[in-house]
């Protein structure tokens, strides 16, 4: 098949491509680098910031587009594919709608659908916007103006989803959030497929005895700390820390490519990902490839949507009730004879499930059966 990826995020696109290739598909990645991760690409549609940047990036974009064209399947990464307004989107939605097959979205960030379902009251018991029914502290932060978040709100953005999702043949959901978002809107037409992690070119490092000190992994991006729960991630490591000097050390980044981010994990014991999620997330996967524990989301709905009755290696955190987060990492740096076994037990994890062999077969078959 001749697969065309618009839009990138936590270098997801890119590492299906680079599975579809070996299983002897044509596939192209049109992206900006996932931002500041600067993830490979095939077509660069990275934009440089200002009034000269926006005409440099439509320039490109459009120079661009007789590459666009003749694919099987194109894949989104989101109805807000591209960093343009929705009604400058439209037009080139429409460009590969016409001159491609089968045109699939990518459930695999924050979109229309996802940011209402947050707020319905009972797709989701906590999430980036709500904790029960009190506003998260993302929701109240700088970083949500920083973000316009309220853009999502707007009848603009309804219109634009909602012309978007009338058109595409199927969804593809990379997580549980995104799924049971997208489920009751398109039926029979959505799926989860789960995260690709190339595990053959991640080697383990295992946790092969039990270590003196617990050596814990947090990176930060700066302008995204606390929408990802890693402020209050990191405080309550450092309380823990302040509590067990001799039994555990941080190793604390920001904003590092996705390559040296990578480097940096391997040092470690135990990475500490995502807040307020359900599902274990790129860092926390790529993470568990390679031997290390991760605390982060892993609720029973997300085990139960993937089958997994008897491997539970992630260490599932949650915004409340107050002292979550401390609880589990105490029992960490008190258990830590364990880690030997969970290290191992999360590298078969991610190599059942979200390897990018697997990942990469269920969007081929989805996509062959539209």
């Amino acid at each position: 098949m001749k697969i065309l990826f618009v839009g990138d995020a936590s270098n997801m696109h890119h590492c299906l491509a680079q599975q579809l290739r070996k299983m002897g598909h044509h596939a192209i990645v049109a992206s900006n680098g996932s931002g500041w991760m600067n993830t490979s690409r095939d077509i660069d549609l990275r934009r440089n910031p200002g009034k000269i940047g926006a005409v440099q990036y439509v320039a490109k974009l459009l120079t661009n587009l007789h590459k666009m064209r003749g694919f099987d399947i194109v894949e989104l990464s989101n109805p807000i594919f591209l960093q343009l307004k929705p009604w400058r989107i439209r037009p080139i939605f429409d460009y590969l709608k016409k001159h491609n097959g089968k045109i699939v979205l990518s459930a695999l960030g924050t979109d229309y659908v996802y940011y209402h379902a947050c707020f319905d009251g009972k797709t989701y018991r906590y999430s980036d916007y709500m904790i029960g029914n009190e506003p998260s502290p993302f929701y109240q932060s700088k970083e949500y103006v920083e973000y316009e978040e309220d853009n999502w709100k707007a009848d603009f953005m309804k219109r634009h989803s909602d012309y978007v999702l009338e058109r595409i043949d199927g969804v593809v959901a990379c997580l549980w959030e995104y799924y049971v978002a997208y489920a009751p809107i398109m039926g029979d037409k959505v799926i989860h497929a789960g995260l690709p992690i190339d595990v053959e070119n991640l080697t383990p490092h295992f946790i092969d005895e039990e270590p003196e000190k617990v050596r814990f992994f947090i990176g930060i991006q700066r302008n995204r700390n606390i929408l990802k729960g890693t402020d209050r991630l990191l405080a309550a490591l450092e309380n823990v820390h302040r509590e067990m000097p001799d039994l555990c050390d941080i190793e604390r980044v920001e904003n590092l490519p996705y390559d040296e981010y990578v480097r940096r994990m391997n040092r470690s014991h135990v990475l500490l990902d995502q807040l307020y999620s359900y599902t274990p997330a790129t860092n926390a996967l790529l993470a568990m490839a390679q031997g290390l524990v991760a605390v982060s989301g892993a609720e029973p709905e997300y085990y139960d949507l993937i089958g997994e009755t008897t491997n539970h290696p992630i260490i599932n955190v949650r915004p409340t009730p107050e002292g979550d987060i401390e609880e589990k990492l105490r029992w960490i740096v008190s258990n830590k004879a364990l880690l030997p076994k969970l290290s191992h037990d999360s590298r078969d994890f991610v190599v059942k499930h979200n390897a990018a062999s697997v990942v990469a077969n269920r969007y081929l078959n989805f996509w062959q059966s539209l």
